[in-house]
């Protein structure tokens, strides 16, 4: 089970907000008596992880199940479905109960949606004749505390049902949980928003407001400055670029769920081969702390100083018996950050031996010639050899779609011949993905010039990083390229969207800028700008900015705010929240996998 995650730190009281989690699914385990059993969906079993730990819910004579589509194991007479909003797991709860009725098993079934319930799942229940044996309930779990300033929807699929399906149910949960933030630490005065989900979330939070109001006069002043929203749509060609920074890296090659990654025993120092453990990865661990957003060989560089010092202390503890009580005292406090040395040198060894390989180091240069837009066909050869060579789809399509949004397109012959040779090399299977991606703007014909050098000069996303150990710029986490999305956000909160107004009509989607009266809150009261506001609205505190990203979010483009944040001058602390954290693997893989399944 991922450690659930210390929140003293954070910039808001995140903490409560766990709590209040933990109490609404500990009233509706309480609500029904006596022994039950308690069915979770595979996926929300690990977000749970990080809001309690499941001793909790065995106090209340609970057993615990994960939702598959076999028949349910239970002796309990009650069952509790704990499920997500999605139409194939009421296929599951369906089956789960006519197998209980083949068996003539008498039970009582509940079923709570997270975070709500939604019409179409319903009528499945009601298609399979179930629905009356249930009671129906909601848990509405919205934001889970990943970190002490990032929070996540979980929500996996919400690119692709925004961009190709156009169900736009994730942008109501976006708003929701934003809306739900404000009863707790008042109403949000300043809204900028990019993008066509993230306008919409800000219109539906207005709405919000208007139909169940936070009351201002009780809450003081509120303790979330600004909220920037930003489709993912708006900048898709950062999460195309290979991370570099720790917890990127950790992401891309072993994949982080939960706030932990899983791996071989033997990587960790274990003599147990086959064996997987899990790794807890969050700010609890000073250590990661430190160095999470940090580029791979300068994080080799700190762990490997700070175990020689404790080499070189024990060594003097040792050798010599003069050292005080106090002395001896800090040096054993020392020694209880050995495991968390010990964790992070195993790991970083770990990513090198992927991270050395001369095919990382090449696709991050090819990658950073797309981004300076420099020599067209010396990346065409490039995308057709890795075509040819049958590398992971994902690698081809990644390089692609950075390539095609950095060029406007590709012109019609290269167009059709990288489709044809993407078929022949990987199935004709693929057909509706590149369909779907045509169709999401990702790969596409070349129909006019591009924006990107012009929108790349106005925003310096090119930097040259002088001293990668002690960076001045963003731009260090991409060796070189300042996200295009964190740029937006610098804009967002030093001047409002005017001073950029030219340069946002060149991205995908409207803009808006909204100032939110203090007693009532019209939609009609849009600026064109907002000029620049330095916060003292918080007595004490730095003024705090919300970063939704609508779509998900790098951990490269976390470090980036974090980064931010910490520099001389910057009067704003950073909290995002994002329908999830991604790869641009995972972002792709739900679009392959469904592209595939015909499901689109």
């Amino acid at each position: 089970m991922a450690q659930i995650p210390n929140l003293d730190n954070a910039a808001l009281n995140l903490t409560a907000l766990r709590e209040q989690s933990q109490k609404e699914l500990l009233s509706i385990i309480k609500s029904i008596r006596g022994k039950k059993c308690l069915v979770i969906d595979p996926k929300l079993a690990g977000t749970l992880s990080l809001i309690l730990q499941t001793s909790a819910l065995k106090e209340y004579g609970t057993e615990l199940r994960i939702l598959s589509a076999d028949p349910l194991q239970t002796e309990c007479p009650k069952v509790v479905y704990l499920v997500r909003s999605q139409l194939n797991f009421m296929k599951f709860v369906a089956n789960q109960i006519k197998n209980d009725e083949s068996k003539g098993l008498q039970r009582e079934y509940h079923l709570y949606f997270v975070p709500r319930r939604i019409v179409a799942c319903e009528k499945i229940l009601e298609e399979e004749k179930v629905h009356q044996k249930l009671t129906i309930g909601e848990y509405p779990l919205y934001l889970v505390p990943l970190d002490e300033d990032v929070l996540s929807l979980e929500l996996d699929y919400s690119l692709q049902e925004c961009l190709i399906e156009g169900d736009t149910s994730s942008v109501w949960h976006v708003a929701k949980a934003i809306h739900k933030l404000e009863f707790a630490f008042g109403v949000i005065p300043n809204i900028r928003a990019k993008g066509v989900a993230s306008t919409k979330a800000a219109e539906l939070l207005n709405h919000m407001q208007l139909e169940d109001p936070v009351s201002m006069d009780n809450m003081g002043i509120p303790e979330i400055d600004t909220v920037i929203l930003l489709d993912r749509e708006v900048d898709m060609v950062t999460p195309m670029c290979s991370q570099l920074t720790y917890e990127g890296l950790l992401d891309e090659m072993l994949e982080i769920h939960n706030g932990s990654v899983e791996v071989d025993a033997s990587i960790m120092g274990a003599q147990q081969d086959g064996k997987k453990v899990k790794v807890p990865l969050n700010s609890s661990d000073k250590l990661y702390k430190e160095i999470r957003d940090l580029n791979l060989h300068v994080v080799v560089q700190v762990v490997r100083q700070k175990a020689t010092s404790i080499q070189q202390d024990y060594a003097e503890v040792k050798s010599t018996n003069t050292q005080s009580v106090s002395e001896l005292k800090d040096f054993v406090k020392r020694l209880h950050s050995l495991p968390e040395i010990a964790r992070h040198v195993n790991l970083a060894q770990h990513l090198q031996s992927f991270a050395a390989k001369p095919a990382f180091h090449a696709r991050v240069e090819i990658e950073q010639i797309i981004l300076e837009a420099q020599t067209y066909e010396t990346c065409y050869e490039y995308i057709e050899e890795i075509i040819q060579k049958q590398e992971p789809i994902e690698t081809v399509l990644r390089l692609l779609v950075l390539f095609s949004l950095t060029n406007g397109g590709l012109p019609k012959k290269n167009f059709d011949y990288l489709r044809r040779e993407i078929l022949h090399s990987y199935g004709f299977e693929h057909m509706p993905l590149l369909y779907n991606l045509e169709k999401a703007g990702l790969v596409k014909r070349q129909e006019s010039r591009t924006n990107w050098p012009v929108i790349s000069r106005a925003l310096q996303l090119i930097v040259d990083i002088k001293d990668p150990e002690n960076p001045d710029d963003i731009a260090y986490i991409f060796a070189g390229y300042a996200p295009l999305s964190i740029r937006l956000v610098q804009h967002a909160v030093r001047s409002g969207w005017r001073s950029i107004e030219e340069l946002l009509k060149l991205l995908p989607g409207p803009h808006m800028d909204l100032k939110r009266g203090v007693s009532t809150i019209s939609s009609s009261e849009l600026l064109p700008g907002s000029g620049s506001q330095q916060s003292t609205d918080r007595v004490g505190h730095r003024s705090l900015v919300l970063v939704v990203f609508i779509g998900g979010v790098t951990s490269a483009e976390i470090a980036a705010l974090r980064f931010l944040s910490a520099q001389e001058g910057m009067g704003y602390d950073f909290l995002v929240a994002t329908t999830k954290v991604i790869t641009g693997n995972t972002l792709l893989r739900p679009i392959i996998a469904s592209s595939k399944e015909g499901m689109i």
